[in-house]
Order: C-alpha cells, then sequence, then structure tokens
C-alpha cells in the first residue's frame, strides 16, 4: 500500500475557499498563500520537483530561513530561502539541507526580444544562489535560480578537477541540470545523463525548455521567430533520431554534453567573457541531423533549403537544456503541448485559420470516441490538434484497460510507455492523416507526429476542397492511401478555414462540387420564392465561402455511418439567409445530427485572438439504406444533444477562470496522483494528494452528459433501428 501524506492524515479538514489573490501551497497541500508573481514561479517549480526529480514534498520547506556571514565590521543577517529540500526522512536542520531553490517573479518583457542570460551573463543573480548554498552549511551541494524565463543549476563540489580537496573557499560550477531524488552523490563531470538517469520531462519544464531554446536562438543568434522555430526543430529531431538509435540500436548517445562544455568561456573585445560553446558537442548535433535528413529522405519530409546554421554556442546551449530528458517516455500530451505552445506563437496563418483551443479539440475527440480500427482525417488540419488528441484518446484508452497506475518503478513505467509508443506510431502508420493548404503548418503536423510517435505519420500539402485533383504536390502522395478516399474515412475531425472575404471562386472547384452534390450542393446560389418563402436555385453560385463548402466535402468524405466533428461560425447555423439555410437542409438531407455544442467568445480570443462565436456540431452520415426509408416514411424524429457551454476555463485574457461559491470565493478540491520518488537510493511509489482551485470549464462535464445522454437514448437514434 503507499504511504499517505501527512496532510491525508485522520482529522485534517480541507483548507477554506480562496479569495482571487490566494493559492494553496503545492509543497503542503493545504497552507494558503498570497499568489504573486514570485509565488506563481515557486509553485510551478515545487510540482517540477516532485513530478519531473522524484523528491518527496515531505522532505521540502518552504521560507526556510539561512543565516549569513556577517561581513567585516557587520553583523550577521538572515534570508529565505525559496525552497529547501532535505535528505528523506530526516529532521529539517542545515546537517540534512542538500538542495536549495531560490525562485524570483517573472520579470515583464513586453514585446521585446527575450535574450537568455548564460551562467557568465548572470553574475549577480547566481552569486546570491552560491552565497546561500555557503551560509546553508557542507550538506547542501545543489542549487537552483529561476525567474521562469532564465533557469540555472549550480554544484558545490568538493574536490578540484585533479582530486584535491578544495580548501579556504567554495567552489561551485554550472549544471546542465539535476540528479533525480535524494542522489547526493553523483559524478557530474560526464554527459548529462550521468545525472543517474535522464528522466521524464514534467509539462511545466518541457514547455520551458522549448520555451528557453527558441527564444535564445531568436535573441541570442538574431534570427526572426519563425526562422527561430525551424531551427530549434531541426535540432529536436536530432535528439529524437539519437534517443531511437540509442533504444533500438544500442548505440552511445551523441546528443549529450558535458560541464566542462557549459564552463567554455572566451573574451570579448571590450574584455568581457561570453561562453563559446563546444565545436565537439556543435559538430555532433550537425553530423546527427545529416543523418536525419537521410533517414527520412523517402518520406521528402526534409530538402537541400533545411540547414541547421546555428552556432556553436546555441547548439551547445539546447543541448544543454534537452540532453536530461528522455523525450521516448515523455508523456505525449506534455510534449504536445510544449510544441503547440511554440507553433501557435510562430505560424499562425493569414487564410482564416485559427488554431483550435486544445480544450475543445478534447471535447470533439471525447464525443466522436475515435477506435484503434478507425481511419481518423483532418482535411485542414493546421499544426495537427485532432490528429495529437487522438493518440492521447487512444492512449488514455490502454492505460485504462491496464489499470491506471500499476507501475511501480520508473523501468517498469519506461517498457509500458515504448509499447504504448511502438502501438501508437502503428496506428499512426495506417489510421492517422491530416491534409493542409499551408505547406508550412502541414510540415509542422508531421513533425508534432515525429515528436510524439517516432514516425512521420501522413499529412498532406494539397488543396482539400480540390482533392482529388489538387495540383499541390501532396495531393498524388494522398491518392496511394484508398482509406482517405472520398466516402472511406470513419472519422472526420476538422476546423476549417472561415470567412466571407477569403470566398472559393474557382470555376472548377465549385462544378465538381455542384456535381457531386447534386440539386441540394451548396454550390449553387440560392433565393426565395417571393410567394411561397421556399428556397429555389438562383443559378451556379460564382463564389462561396470556405466554410460553406467544407461542410459538404466533410460530409462527401466519410463512409455511410461515418462520424464528423467540425468547427463553425454560429452564423452558418443560424443566419434566416437563404445560402446558410441550403447548407443546414443539405447537412438533415446528408446526415443524422447527433449534437451541437455552442462555445462562448473566449474559446478563439485567448489562443487564436479572434473575437468569433462558434459551434461544434457532430454528425453521422446516413446510409443509402436510411435516406431511402426517410423518402419513403418521412423524416425521421429522433432525440439530439444540444448544449451551451459558457465556461471554458480561461477568460479573454486567458487567465484561468475558477468555480466560486456564492460569496465569490474560489472553490478548491482534491487531486490524488501516483508519482514515483527517490527514498534513500530506491525508487518508491507514491500516492500524492494536493488541493488545487477547480477550473470552472464547462467542455468535460458536456462530454460526459453527451455519453450519458447517448447511451439513455440509444434506442431511439434511427441509426440503431436495425439493432
Amino acid at each position: 500500500m503507499p504511504e499517505v501524506p501527512r496532510e491525508q492524515s485522520e482529522g485534517a479538514s480541507p483548507p477554506r475557499a480562496l479569495g482571487d489573490d490566494e493559492t494553496i501551497d503545492y509543497i503542503t497541500g493545504k497552507d494558503i498563500l498570497k499568489l504573486t508573481e514570485a509565488e506563481k514561479v515557486r509553485q510551478h517549480i515545487a510540482r517540477v520537483l516532485v513530478h519531473q526529480y522524484g523528491i518527496n514534498p515531505d522532505d521540502m520547506k518552504r521560507d526556510y530561513v539561512v543565516e549569513l556571514p556577517a561581513p567585516e565590521g557587520g553583523r550577521k543577517s538572515r534570508k529565505k530561502v525559496s525552497i529547501a529540500i532535505f535528505a528523506p526522512n530526516q529532521p529539517k536542520k542545515p546537517e540534512h539541507l542538500r538542495r536549495i531553490v531560490i525562485t524570483k517573479p517573472r520579470p515583464r518583457t513586453g514585446r521585446t526580444v527575450t535574450k537568455i542570460r548564460t551562467h557568465e551573463q548572470a553574475t549577480a543573480d547566481i552569486d546570491e544562489l552560491q552565497s546561500l548554498m555557503s551560509a546553508a552549511g557542507p550538506a547542501c551541494h545543489l542549487g537552483l535560480w529561476t525567474d521562469d524565463i532564465d533557469l540555472y543549476f549550480v554544484e558545490r563540489i568538493e574536490r578540484d578537477d585533479e582530486g584535491r580537496k578544495v580548501r579556504f573557499e567554495d567552489r561551485f560550477r554550472p549544471l546542465p541540470n539535476w540528479p533525480r531524488g535524494d542522489d547526493s552523490a553523483f559524478d557530474a563531470t560526464g554527459d548529462a545523463s550521468s545525472l543517474k538517469e535522464i528522466r521524464r520531462a514534467d509539462k511545466y519544464m518541457l514547455r520551458f525548455a522549448f520555451r528557453r531554446c527558441h527564444n535564445y536562438i531568436h535573441g541570442n543568434e538574431g534570427l526572426p521567430k519563425d526562422a527561430a522555430f525551424w531551427q530549434f526543430l531541426y535540432v529536436l529531431f536530432a535528439k529524437i533520431y539519437d534517443e531511437r538509435q540509442v533504444r533500438e540500436h544500442g548505440q552511445d548517445s551523441r546528443f549529450r554534453i558535458e560541464v566542462a562544455d557549459l564552463e567554455r568561456t572566451e573574451t570579448t573585445a571590450s574584455g568581457g567573457k561570453r561562453r563559446a560553446g563546444s565545436p565537439e558537442v556543435a559538430g555532433r548535433v550537425r553530423e546527427l541531423f545529416k543523418e536525419v535528413k537521410e533517414f527520412y529522405k523517402e518520406q521528402k519530409l526534409f530538402d537541400h533549403r533545411d540547414e541547421l546554421t546555428l552556432t556553436d554556442p546555441a547548439l551547445t546551449f539546447i543541448v544543454g537544456e534537452l540532453a536530461p530528458y528522455d523525450l521516448g517516455s515523455t508523456d505525449i500530451d506534455a510534449k504536445g503541448v510544449a510544441y503547440q505552445e511554440l507553433v501557435g506563437d510562430n505560424l499562425r496563418g493569414d487564410r482564416g485559420q485559427y488554431f483550435t483551443p486544445n480544450e475543445a479539440v478534447k471535447l470533439v475527440v471525447d464525443i466522436l470516441d475515435p477506435q484503434e480500427h478507425e481511419t481518423v482525417f483532418d482535411p485542414c488540419c493546421g499544426t495537427g490538434g485532432f490528429l495529437r488528441e487522438t493518440l492521447n484518446h487512444l492512449l488514455r484508452k490502454w492505460q485504462e484497460e491496464e489499470g491506471n497506475g500499476t507501475f511501480t518503478n520508473a523501468q517498469e513505467l519506461a517498457k509500458k510507455m515504448a509499447d504504448h509508443r511502438r502501438r501508437l506510431a502503428a496506428y499512426a502508420d495506417k489510421h492517422l492523416f491530416g491534409a493542409d493548404f499551408d505547406p508550412f503548418l502541414r510540415r509542422a503536423t508531421v513533425m508534432s507526429l515525429m515528436t510524439l510517435t517516432d514516425t512521420a505519420g501522413h499529412a498532406f500539402h494539397m488543396d482539400s476542397l480540390a482533392f482529388p485533383d489538387s495540383h499541390l504536390q501532396g495531393n498524388d502522395e494522398a491518392m496511394r492511401f484508398p482509406q482517405i478516399g472520398l466516402g472511406k474515412v470513419h472519422v472526420l475531425m476538422t476546423n476549417p478555414p472561415f470567412g466571407s472575404d477569403i470566398p472559393v471562386s474557382e470555376d472548377m472547384i465549385l462544378t465538381k462540387f455542384r456535381k457531386r452534390g447534386g440539386d441540394l450542393s451548396v454550390a449553387f446560389s440560392w433565393t426565395r420564392d417571393k410567394d411561397t418563402g421556399k428556397l429555389v436555385k438562383a443559378g451556379p453560385a460564382t463564389a462561396v465561402s470556405p466554410e460553406q463548402l467544407f461542410v459538404q466535402r466533410a460530409i462527401e468524405w466519410v463512409e455511410p455511418g461515418g462520424r464528423i466533428g467540425i468547427v463553425l461560425p454560429n452564423g452558418i447555423l443560424s443566419n434566416p439567409g437563404p445560402s446558410d439555410e441550403a447548407v443546414r437542409r443539405y447537412i438533415l438531407d446528408q446526415c443524422w445530427i447527433l449534437g451541437s455544442v455552442e462555445l462562448p467568445v473566449e474559446t478563439f480570443i485567448a489562443e487564436a485572438n479572434v473575437n468569433i462565436l462558434t459551434t461544434l456540431l457532430f454528425l453521422r452520415r446516413k446510409t443509402a439504406q436510411e435516406r431511402q426509408e426517410e423518402i419513403e416514411f418521412g423524416a425521421a424524429d429522433y432525440p439530439v444533444f444540444m448544449a451551451v457551454a459558457e465556461k471554458v476555463g480561461i477568460d479573454r485574457r486567458g487567465n484561468k477562470v475558477f468555480v466560486r461559491t456564492p460569496d465569490g470565493e474560489i472553490v478548491t478540491e482534491e487531486k490524488t496522483e501516483h508519482e514515483i520518488l527517490r527514498v534513500g537510493g530506491a525508487e518508491v511509489k507514491r500516492q500524492i494528494s494536493r488541493r488545487e482551485p477547480k477550473v470552472d470549464n464547462d467542455l468535460p462535464k458536456i462530454a460526459e452528459a453527451y455519453h450519458q445522454f447517448k447511451e439513455r437514448h440509444a434506442h431511439e437514434f434511427p441509426w440503431n433501428a436495425g439493432a
């Protein structure tokens, strides 16, 4: 049985409701703190210490006081350490203090380029950390300083490079990362994996590392944001490829860094010091990227324009950030979120593409519930949000079937995750497809799938409205896969481009839509009969908004009985105009309505900067027999799920919104997670329970309500009549 943390002991009472400027301390799980900017950073790091480093929160102490020695002629002073970490199961006394953490509020950067400082450029901050480590006592040998932009790991050393005992004053050196758990004696002179083991990345820290790498390239190498994004991806692919060579072929890792590489400096023209970088580290990365390009040559993932141009210091910095992580065993949700954040900041389109917020993507996938044998396709995949979440959805189902949290140690967990990764790769190769008109977004999708499954999957650069006759290069490649031919797809999920200012006017495309859609095609112009008010055709349309065409195309793409989830502007479902009514009539003629969920404007404002009301529409394509029965017996009457989401967990600025009491105080809830901690040099599985503010998000509740509705009314659905 896992040991129950002390905050769950009998008689413990839950904390009171929270004020707007308060939070619950993650270390104790119950203390209520004022949520300052500095506190936000500390709480993030406290979670990371547990989830990434396997440190027991019972061995941490917040605001630990360290007594600083008196300067000459002065008095002693006292200073608080943000987080002090002690030896496992020992009294929180100086002789047991092993590590200290200093957190600072995130600086205001505005719209300026964020430059990442090296150790040499952050002398004052690192001096503060080192002085506190010295004052904390001889047992304190590891330190961390961060302000949510910069991050520095420091080790206090007892012996010099020749093995002699360091005397008179403490010596320190930078580290690429910390060792896990309670490892107080470790060799940091080798590569990053000598910190006992590379580890799964915590979601916060992986986003942090990705952002730091990108910002270093953007701010320190002088590259535009989008160019910096692609350069970072080249290095990321080298990392993933290196892990694959180690894992599958037993090769020695080349994506590694030694402490000596971090200590290399050179003198500037002004006499200052700056990081020089390591030619050896940079050379290994460049060689890895050459092999990456050759490895994916058949999939045409890279071409002659893909060149790694970063300097030695930049490559050394990025390797230092990424080398300690095992991306293969890191949760795909953590990798997906970190990747998507960079994509959203750098590749927003200008053709009406609005990247679908993650919570809306989760709802669509949850409701349509794709199965492992079903083909999933997104014809407007953007950066691959629906494809990524489909993989997450399948993974969660497998984990539930196997029993969540049944692993007992990190090795068993890594093995299970490796098995899942191979299974996901097999699914992606056979059943997961995307396409986009924008070649850069299509490429971003391919690379996203690569980070999650080790396979490039299938995303095509093509005009989905013109398919199967798109002139773009991905069309012929897509035609090689019969499972995504028109009328073949099992599950289609998409967020098409919106807007009357980007109409489709190409006659060839509209003619084919009219031919395939028959008399009810959306590619006709529609008007109303003056006497009856009924819709009548006014001839071929010369221009049609893309979202209207994508409704027809989505229906054409799925097989009879296939399921559709599509994001649409509210107007198409509610405007009284004849063209929008014609779209609704086409939907009702071709499909059963599974449900509709109206989203609040906050959904797209925060993540896409688009002030638009949208609805998630869920459809099931009718079979020929079902359509014939409607012709003979009249339209079927059946229940349809409908919901309006009022809250999606964020406000218009992207700030989290929490559930509140009638008095306006924030409601909290207890969350329990299973973690593998390091205690006494061994791995121990522990149950960690903490109270957190409850996010006010209607979408998970709507998903649950839909599944209950579906179960309750299954016998009333026309498509179940045969059963």
